[in-house]
């Protein structure tokens, strides 16, 4: 009976009628769950190495592509979106796309549901690629099934997996009776022949030239031996060189004089023939030649109905025929595998005795016996989810500013841009990006040392003073960590960023000084706003312009920018505008609530009335895209960007969103005195405290760090600069509103 709290689960893997064993494998344990379990929902996500070719059956929810990375996260997403429970992956080396099969792991990482990986190849010397992304499938997955107890020894020795992680599940083998070969002849025109059978597609790592090899000394002792090879050429073969290597087989056998006793069947076999022509062959040959095979699906069909195996000694056929369940001989030893098989034949008894104790084994490796181990193992990943624990409102406190984290990234030089964890990575050297953010950051921040102030702000302005590339008439963006540029140019939207931040520096600077060095350096620079394209870099240059105007009023390059660029945004609000999109571009992306806040900024500081009314439109119109249905903050996550027309999607959530909707709203609040928008200024800065999808705080309290993301399976634990400074400045965003309000902040509480 079906676990009444397992209702929903996903597999995927190839799926029949791609021609592969490995689709054999997953159709039937579909096949089995249903079978086992009726009432359970089970759906099939299939790789497709070649779209449109296969008619796959209702059971299939969708193909995906092998080599469009796209489909992988569109996969993730039905997968997410579908209710299951629990990811069931097949894991074999070429099936998934990308080097290694690193998209497997796209969309492992779009997933917040378990996920259990059955590894059907498990390698002793893995290339470093193949390392990278095994690993990675290792550490997303809850549970690893092997075959083998083999594999279970590898995974422990190479990739160092926990044993508790990994279970033994063996291959499933299909429930029939045990029968006689020789009344079941018949029906292959086998009569009054002994024989032995070899399935699979076929391919040179096979061995079968061992056994052909075997033959005449087998027909020397019995006249009546046939070995007949089963199966289609395998297609990755056919497409290299069509049937070449069958017909090689075949001269060979004509070669050894044995034409009239080897016969090759070419053809891919359904699940129920194959199961009678098993029955019907006395001896099952694996002549296989690599001895790391974990798996052998074949392997484990003929001992599943009871015959006697005759094997190389690869790793799944040591395990599966050890304690007299089957016979063994060296790779590539036909003389061997001569005297074995001619033995078997000449002694009728010890060939029954010997097929009996492989059919008492098979009886231990039944499909239903699978499919009810595997309901166990999903029982308890899912029963293992940790239940989150949803704070309510009243209890997110705000948090005061704190440097520690930006003087933690910084140096002489300026803030570094990315860390592993919480260190520093000096590999990625710098960026003006987050410089002129941390410089804006040391004009807002309350409550520091005032000589801690003045050494920070000269650090991050000399960095945005030794960006200027006066040749150029341009900003650099990215610096080597030697403090040598990547760049003469940098991007638009960088040169908008360094705009913004002299801005802000020249109205808000603590200090004189800074304030006359910021307003020097943007008369130098600000003629550039008037040659950006992009709508974001026009933003970041106007909110620089609308601040600067305030230092200044009267400044015209800051009127000609707001005014331009105010209307060029209100344009392209009319060109992209459908019923249900009110917004400035046909697609989402980075940063969004920075448009509707340039416009309330130029409208407020322009005195123009349509700039304001847009501005709340719009920023009306992207707060509600950007709040769940439970009512929190929900980040447009960054596989959102660039679809058109389209709701944003959840994943991967980005602290830089937050800030841009916490000082929007502010924004917003400024030029209306509407209370709602400082509602919803406190629910976007609320998701830095947990309150957002995963009910996981992206703050660390006790050092102002902030983590990079929300991922579908957990927080992305690295701390950049961009994080910091946005946890930091929406601090003083939302302590600079609350003043503003007279609204009094509870009592602080410290976020883990």
């Amino acid at each position: 009976m079906i676990d009444p709290d397992i209702k929903h689960v996903a597999l995927l893997g190839n799926f029949l009628p791609r021609k592969c064993g490995l689709a054999t494998f997953t159709t039937d344990t579909h096949d089995a769950l249903k079978l086992r379990y009726p009432q359970l929902k089970v759906d099939v996500y299939a790789m497709d190495d070649h779209p449109g070719r296969y008619d796959y059956p209702d059971a299939v929810t969708a193909a995906i592509p092998q080599h469009e990375r796209a489909a992988y996260l569109d996969a993730a997403r039905a997968i997410e979106a579908s209710g299951a429970q629990a990811l069931w992956v097949q894991h074999e080396y070429g099936i998934y796309g990308g080097p290694a099969g690193e998209f497997l792991i796209a969309l492992l990482d779009r997933l917040s549901i378990p996920v259990i990986s059955t590894l059907h190849t498990v390698l002793e010397r893995p290339s470093a690629e193949e390392r990278r992304v095994m690993e990675a499938l290792l550490r997303r997955s809850s549970r690893v099934i092997v075959m083998a107890e083999r594999g279970r020894d590898i995974l422990k020795r190479v990739h160092g997996v926990e044993e508790r992680k990994v279970v033994m599940i063996p291959h499933g083998v299909p429930d029939r009776a045990f029968a006689d070969p020789d009344e079941l002849k018949s029906a292959f025109g086998w009569e009054d022949r002994n024989v032995i059978l070899t399935f699979g597609l076929l391919a040179p790592n096979k061995g079968i030239e061992t056994m052909i090899e075997a033959m005449p000394a087998i027909v020397e002792k019995d006249a009546s031996a046939l070995y007949v090879v089963l199966g289609a050429s395998h297609p990755n073969l056919v497409a290299h060189e069509g049937e070449a290597y069958r017909d090689r087989l075949k001269a060979l056998a004509a070669d050894r004089g044995v034409a009239g006793h080897v016969r090759f069947i070419d053809a891919f076999v359904e699940h129920n023939d194959l199961i009678d022509y098993l029955q019907a062959a006395d001896i099952y040959a694996t002549p296989y030649s690599n001895p790391a095979q974990i798996t052998s699906g074949t392997l484990s069909y003929a001992v599943g109905i009871g015959k006697a195996v005759v094997s190389t000694p690869y790793v799944h056929a040591t395990e599966i025929l050890a304690d007299g369940h089957g016979v063994l001989v060296d790779f590539g030893d036909s003389a061997g595998f001569a005297r074995e098989i001619a033995k078997l034949l000449s002694d009728p008894a010890e060939l029954h005795a010997l097929s009996k104790r492989a059919y008492a084994r098979g009886r231990t490796m039944l499909w239903s016996a699978l499919s009810e181990h595997a309901m166990r193992e999903f029982k308890n990943i899912i029963s293992a989810q940790p239940s989150r624990l949803i704070k309510k409102s009243a209890e997110l406190a705000t948090l005061k500013p704190d440097l520690a984290a930006v003087e933690r990234m910084s140096d002489a030089t300026g803030m570094l841009q990315h860390s592993i964890y919480s260190v520093p990575d000096r590999r990625h050297g710098y960026c003006i990006d987050d410089n002129a953010r941390a410089l804006i950051l040391m004009s807002k921040i309350d409550d520091i040392d005032e000589t801690l102030r003045d050494k920070w702000t000269t650090v991050f302005g000399a960095f945005v003073q030794y960006a200027w590339n006066p040749d150029q008439r341009r900003f650099r963006n990215f610096m080597n960590f030697d403090r040598t540029w990547c760049e003469e140019v940098g991007s638009e939207d960088s040169n908008g960023r360094a705009l913004w931040a002299l801005g802000v520096t020249a109205r808000d600077a603590a200090a004189q000084k800074h304030r006359d060095w910021a307003s020097a350096l943007f008369d130098e620079t600000a003629t550039i706003a008037l040659d950006l394209g992009s709508p974001r870099a026009r933003a970041f240059a106007m909110l620089g312009a609308a601040a600067m105007l305030e230092a200044h009023p009267g400044h015209a390059l800051c009127r000609e920018i707001l005014d331009r660029f105010g209307s060029e945004l209100i344009r392209l609000l009319d060109g992209a505008r459908r019923p249900e999109w009110s917004w400035f571009e046909i697609v989402l992306a980075y940063d969004n609530a920075r448009l509707p806040e340039a416009l309330l900024r130029a409208g407020q500081s322009l005195g123009r009335g349509e700039f304001v009314r847009v501005g709340l439109e719009t920023l009306e119109w992207i707060v509600a895209r950007q709040t769940s249905p439970e009512g929190r903050f929900r980040a447009v996550g960054t596989e959102s960007f660039g679809r058109e027309y389209a709701a944003p999607l959840m994943f991967d959530q980005q602290p830089l969103e937050a800030q841009a909707t916490v000082e929007a709203c502010a924004a917003a609040h400024a030029v209306s005195g509407d209370q709602r928008w400082i509602d919803e200024a406190t629910r976007a800065y609320r998701w830095y405290l947990g309150a957002n999808d995963l009910e996981m705080p992206l703050a660390t309290a006790k050092d102002g760090g902030c983590f990079d993301g929300l991922m579908p399976h957990g927080l992305n634990r690295n701390q950049g600069a961009e994080s910091i400074l946005a946890l930091q400045l929406a601090n003083c965003a939302i302590s600079a509103l609350s003043k503003s309000a007279k609204i009094v902040a509870g009592p602080e509480r410290a976020v883990a």
